[in-house]
C-alpha cells in the first residue's frame, strides 16, 4: 500500500557542520524511545533518485532524492514520497538494480517477474517474521513475498550485475539466494553458521559472498557461482568474547572489511577475501566498559573511504592506512547510530538511529589519484593469486595488493584529539 502522508518532517541542522538535514519520524508520544521505532536499514536507489529507511513499527518511507526536489512529477514517474505498510518490522531493505532501459539488457533468458516492467523499481524489506516483501516503488505496489526464513530478515543485498538476484541473511543461521525473475520459486540455501547471521555483502565481481555471524564469531565467504562454502577468515580475534556486527567488500572486490566489538574496545580488520590473510586491524579502546559497539560500516563507492557508525560518534570517515580520521562527528553518546549507506554519487552519508531517525551527513569528496584508478581497474578482474606471479617491482606489488597498509593502527577517540599509532 503507498501513501503520500506526511509522517516525518525534515529537521534543521545542528550544530555538527558535517550535519546535512535530519528526518525525524512522526508518531505519538507514548511510542518514542520504545523498542520497535529503530531505523535498522536505509538504502540509496542505484541511481541515486530514490532514498528508504525503515521507520519503525513497520512502516518504510521512501523519498525522491535530493529531498529539496520540488519536481514531484518527472515524466511517468511519480516523484512523490511514498509509504509502505509490510506489517511487521522491517529489519533489513533494498532497493533493485537501476531499471534496465530494454527488457534485454536485464537477462537474455529469463522472464521479469510479474509487476516489473521496464520502469519499475524493486524494492526488497526484510521482516521481523522472516518474509521478505518485495515493492515496485514506482507505482507503490506489494509484488511478491518470499517465504523460507525462519527467523528475523536481517540483512538484504543485490549483487552489482543488474540481475535480479536477491541474497539475504538470517538469523536462523542461514543465507538464502532468492531468484526474483522466478518469484523467488528457485532459492538457494547455505548453511553453515552456527548462530545469528549478522550482515552479508556481494564482491564487485559477484563471485563471492561473505557474511558475518554475530554470536559464533564466523568470517564467511561462498561462491556465489556454484552456492558453495569457501572457506572462514581466521585471525582476527582480539579477545575472548566479542560480538562481529558488519562486513562489506571494497569497490574493487580487493578487500572486505569487518567489524567487531567487545567491552572494552571495538576494531575494524582489512582481509584479502582471496588468500584470507588479515593485512590491517583498526582499534578503538574506550573507558566505558560496554558503552561503545561498532553498528556498520561501508566503503565509500570510489572506495578511498570507510564509513564507520559507532555508539559514541554518529559518523567516522578513515582512510585505510591513513592516520587520523579523514572526517569524524562530535562526540555524542547519545547518536544512537545502527546503519549506514553511501549516495552512489559519494559526498552524502546517511545514518539511521534508534528511535527511528535518519541523520544525512556531508562526506569528503576526494578526487582519486590515477595510482589509486588503476588499481580499482585492475584488481575489479585480477585476483591476488593472478597478481602474485606478474613480474613487478616489489613496491608496485605490494601497493596493487593492499600490502602496503600498516598491518595495525589504534585510535584514542575518548578524548577529542586524534592519537594514533602504527
Amino acid at each position: 500500500m503507498c501513501s503520500t502522508g506526511n509522517s516525518s518532517e525534515l529537521q534543521p541542522t545542528s550544530s555538527d557542520p558535517a550535519l546535512i538535514l535530519e528526518l525525524k519520524t512522526r508518531r505519538p508520544p507514548s511510542l518514542e524511545g520504545r523498542a520497535g521505532c529503530e531505523t535498522w536499514s536505509v538504502d540509496f536507489s542505484p541511481d541515486g533518485a530514490w532514498f528508504a529507511w525503515s521507520m519503525g513499527h513497520g512502516m518504510v518511507w521512501v523519498v525522491a532524492w535530493p529531498l529539496d526536489s520540488e519536481d514531484t512529477q518527472n515524466g511517468d514517474t511519480d516523484r512523490a514520497d511514498k509509504s509502505f505498510s509490510c506489517g511487521h518490522p522491517v529489519w533489513g531493505l533494498a532497493f533493485g538494480p537501476k531499471p534496465p532501459k530494454s527488457a534485454a539488457t536485464t537477462c537474455r533468458d529469463k522472464k521479469p517477474p510479474k509487476g516489473h516492467k521496464n520502469n519499475s523499481l524493486l524494492l526488497a524489506t526484510g521482516l521481523e517474521n522472516g518474509v521478505i516483501k518485495i515493492w515496485n516503488v514506482l507505482t507503490g505496489d506489494a509484488v511478491f513475498d518470499l517465504h523460507g526464513h525462519e527467523g528475523v530478515v536481517r540483512h538484504l543485498v543485490f549483487p552489482q550485475n543488474g540481475t535480479l538476484t536477491l541474497i539475504s541473511s538470517s538469523r536462523d543461521k542461514t543465507l538464502r539466494i532468492w531468484d526474483l525473475a522466478h518469484k523467488g520459486k528457485k532459492v538457494q540455501v547455505l548453511s553453515g553458521h552456527k548462530d545469528w547471521v549478522s550482515c552479508c555483502c556481494v564482491s564487485s565481481d559477484c563471485s563471492m559472498i561473505a557474511s558475518v555471524g554475530r554470536f559464533d564469531r564466523m568470517v564467511s565467504l561462498w561462491s556465489l557461482r556454484s552456492y558453495t562454502f569457501i572457506r572462514n577468515l581466521t585471525g582476527g580475534a582480539h579477545k575472548t568474547l566479542y560480538l562481529l556486527s558488519s562486513c562489506d567488500f571494497s569497490p574493487d572486490g580487493a578487500l572486505l572489511a569487518t567489524a567487531a566489538f567487545s567491552g572494552s574496545s571495538w576494531w575494524i580488520d582489512l582481509w584479502d577475501p582471496y588468500t584470507a590473510q588479515k593485512l590491517a586491524t583498526l582499534v578503538d579502546y574506550f573507558e566505558d566498559y560496554g558503552q561503545n559497539q561498532i553498528s556498520a560500516i561501508q566503503f565509500s563507492p570510489n572506495g578511498l573511504h570507510l564509513a564507520i557508525v559507532t555508539d559514541d560518534r554518529a559518523l567516522r570517515i578513515w582512510e585505510p592506512g591513513k592516520r587520523g580520521m579523514v572526517m569524524q562527528t562530535k562526540p555524542d553518546r547519545d547518536s544512537n547510530g545502527l546503519c549506514c549507506n553511501y549516495h552512489p554519487e559519494g559526498g552524502v552519508v546517511a545514518t539511521g538511529t534508534r528511535d527511528g531517525h535518519v541523520r544525512f551527513w556531508r562526506a569528503p569528496r576526494t578526487v582519486p589519484s590515477l595510482s589509486h584508478l588503476c588499481r580499482s581497474i585492475l584488481r575489479h578482474s585480477v585476483s591476488t593469486h593472478q597478481m602474485e606471479p606478474l613480474p613487478l617491482p616489489k613496491r608496485i606489488l605490494e601497493y596493487l595488493t593492499y600490502r602496503n597498509i600498516p598491518d595495525r593502527l589504534r585510535t584514542g577517540c575518548s578524548s577529542d584529539e586524534d592519537d594514533w599509532e602504527t
